[in-house]
């Protein structure tokens, strides 16, 4: 990422009158950091590199990383709070349905007759609604939390990330070998 001043407003919400360390990401700026560390891995170190084109660009480096650390934060913080939402309301969804399932399970056949030819067709309907009543919470409670954590988990290395600082040096290739760099 290049720190100059015409550069960097568009890292950031046009609409937000904030002090730069305090201003909201920008949508396009934001897409940008999660397209470019898509792709990494659960270990993977995660580091900012910004590209100085003179010295007076440094200044923004800092109040930069501020900005984007707290709003990674923030978004680890508003996703988490989802995660729990979505365990609370499988769990609940899961004993609802043990609720239900044991209901139909348990009492309903009960009140039906054995010698009568509709008690097998109910109880294999019950059967099959009690099974399709419980899939879903288990089916998310089995398999789908894992990219929570994996968003969580990434969230919390963009908002803790470090910086590097690359100074834009002006290079000469000298008697036109390209292994002799003079600087």
């Amino acid at each position: 990422m290049t720190l100059d001043q015409q550069v960097i407003d568009g890292y950031f919400n046009k609409h937000d009158p904030a002090p730069i360390y305090k201003r909201q990401l920008s949508h396009q700026f934001e897409r940008y950091i999660l397209e470019t560390v898509a792709s990494a891995k659960r270990y993977d170190v995660i580091f900012y590199k910004f590209k100085c084109t003179n010295e007076s660009d440094k200044q923004y480096a800092e109040p930069l990383m501020y900005a984007v650390h707290r709003h990674f934060s923030d978004r680890k913080t508003e996703k988490m709070k989802e995660f729990e939402r979505f365990k609370q309301r499988n769990w609940i969804l899961l004993a609802v349905g043990i609720v239900v399932a044991i209901i139909c399970q348990g009492f309903l056949p009960l009140f039906f007759k054995q010698s009568q030819s509709l008690h097998t067709g109910l109880i294999n309907s019950l059967d099959i609604f009690a099974w399709v009543l419980l899939w879903h919470p288990i089916d998310e409670l089995i398999f789908h939390w894992n990219p929570y954590l994996k968003d969580i988990h990434m969230l919390q290395k963009l908002g803790t990330a470090e910086s590097i600082i690359i100074e834009n040096e002006k290079r000469t290739v000298a008697n036109n070998d390209p292994m002799r760099v003079v600087a």
